[in-house]
């Protein structure tokens, strides 16, 4: 289970949710920190300047108007702020008490008459605190005059553990959070993994079904246009491009199985004939050599078909370099067929618009061409019509061969190429399919051009320069 894919993409979320999450976390909590701090620190030396103003005020009013000190004021502020109040530093209320805590006076050095941020612990308590210490002057300094001394410092803290507390709320709420978006977060993953894995799991049950040989297997119907359904499409093409394999291979085994049996057959018979002397007759006689040789001829080119097809898949076919006058070739082509064109009276037809002399196997090209007629003559009805194409541009040979035929539907114009595929399941269905790796072979290509009902149009395009493998 842990090593399923299943398994390992919510895990695989999970892991990035969580870590993503920490370091989010992380960085809020520093942003806050310092934020806090910050905003601590501003408010302490904003209530240290206020209240240190408001001090300097009262003591200048006691001296002028000989008031008493406000000693009650510093528990006043101090509730108010929430805040404590110090002062460190030379008695300012002519020596009258002002109600605030006095601190020594090593604790600041307030002498300087600077604003000074410091942390310490207050007499009678055991945590620390975060304190400003702000000058104190009753006097204020006119333009030009040397600065004046202060009479001491006015200490405004809190205590660290405030903010603290609030990081500590923060961290809670932050953590809360987090977790909240990790479990929303793994049962999203773990729904999304199972719409991804399940069609997944089922091309794995069926691929172990094609595995053993069923290739009629029921896949999903995966819906939309991402890389799942790609796969189930490609899967699906596949299985059934193998069951079409399996089935042309049994049809190629029965076929060839044919294709032997009856000149083998021929030839033993005659061969019987022969040597238990029941042809006497010298003509008869040279009849049935006749027949032995032209029966063994078709056992040899149906055995070099297949030989051809073999060396063209194991890419170990070999191609020749030699001149080649394609219009001979042409006319050696054509009559091949003259004869059948004849007996079947089919109007043949020859047109040669080009002398092209071309750098190629002239064998295998006369193969090629030879292939298209064979496949023409053998589709076209009797009284019908073939022809035979040279013509040359931009450098390439183009020879066409045309019929009368039935045509070929759109369907069927790639798997005619295929090996051991044949429309009527008659035939070896190696002709086209030798032609077209011949084709490519020596650096050209095939093209077909056919329609139901009008026939079909074969064209063979060769570089007239050398090319192939």
């Amino acid at each position: 289970m842990f090593r399923s894919l299943r398994f390992r993409l919510p895990a695989l979320f999970f892991a990035g949710i969580v870590l993503t999450g920490v370091l989010a976390v992380a960085i809020a909590f520093g942003l806050f920190q310092d934020y806090t701090q910050d905003q601590a620190r501003e408010e302490l030396r904003q209530e240290a300047a206020g209240m240190t103003q408001l001090y300097a005020d009262q003591a200048n009013k006691t001296q002028e108007q000989n008031k008493p000190p406000p000693f009650f004021a510093a528990k006043s502020l101090e509730a108010a702020s929430g805040d404590r109040l110090f002062y460190v530093g030379l008695p300012f209320f002519s020596g009258r008490e002002s109600g605030l805590k006095t601190l020594p006076r090593n604790t600041v050095d307030w002498e300087e008459g600077k604003v000074i941020e410091f942390r310490f612990v207050p007499p009678g308590e055991t945590k620390k605190f975060l304190a400003i210490a702000y000058p104190l002057f009753l006097e204020k300094r006119a333009v030009g005059e040397e600065p004046l001394l202060p009479l001491g410092s006015l200490i405004v803290a809190t205590p660290q553990t405030e903010s603290r507390d609030r990081l500590v709320t923060l961290l809670e709420r932050l953590a809360l959070a987090l977790l909240a978006g990790v479990a929303i977060t793994t049962g999203l993953a773990w729904y999304l993994s199972g719409r991804i894995t399940r069609p997944v799991r089922t091309l794995a049950k069926a691929a172990d079904e094609v595995a053993e040989g069923h290739y009629d297997v029921e896949l999903p119907d995966v819906q939309g246009r991402d890389e799942i359904a790609d796969l189930a499409d490609s899967f699906r093409q596949m299985a059934t491009r193998l069951g079409e394999a399996e089935e042309l291979e049994r049809n190629f085994l029965m076929t060839v199985s044919h294709e032997l049996r009856t000149p083998l057959t021929a030839i033993r018979g005659h061969v019987e004939a022969l040597r238990e002397g029941v042809i006497e007759d010298p003509e008869t006689r040279r009849a049935s050599l006749d027949v032995i040789a032209a029966e063994a001829g078709r056992l040899e080119r149906l055995v070099g078909d297949v030989l051809d097809l073999a060396k063209l898949d194991m890419s170990r076919f070999t191609v020749l370099r030699e001149e080649v006058d394609m219009a001979r070739l042409l006319d050696q082509a054509y009559t091949a067929f003259g004869e059948e064109a004849k007996q079947r009276d089919i109007v043949y037809s020859q047109e040669i618009s080009a002398e092209a002399v071309i750098i190629s196997d002239g064998d295998r090209v006369l193969q090629i061409i030879s292939n298209l007629l064979a496949n023409a003559f053998r589709w076209t009805p009797d009284g019908g019509q073939i022809g035979l194409r040279l013509s040359a541009e931009n450098g390439l040979i183009h020879v066409a061969v045309e019929d009368t035929g039935p045509g070929i539907s759109v369907e069927e114009q790639e798997r005619i190429f295929r090996p051991f595929w044949t429309h009527d399941g008659k035939g070896t269905g190696l002709g086209l399919a030798i032609a077209r790796e011949l084709a490519l072979a020596l650096g050209g290509r095939i093209e077909l051009d056919s329609e139901l009902g009008r026939g079909s149009r074969f064209e063979f395009v060769l570089p007239s320069g050398p090319s192939g493998v």
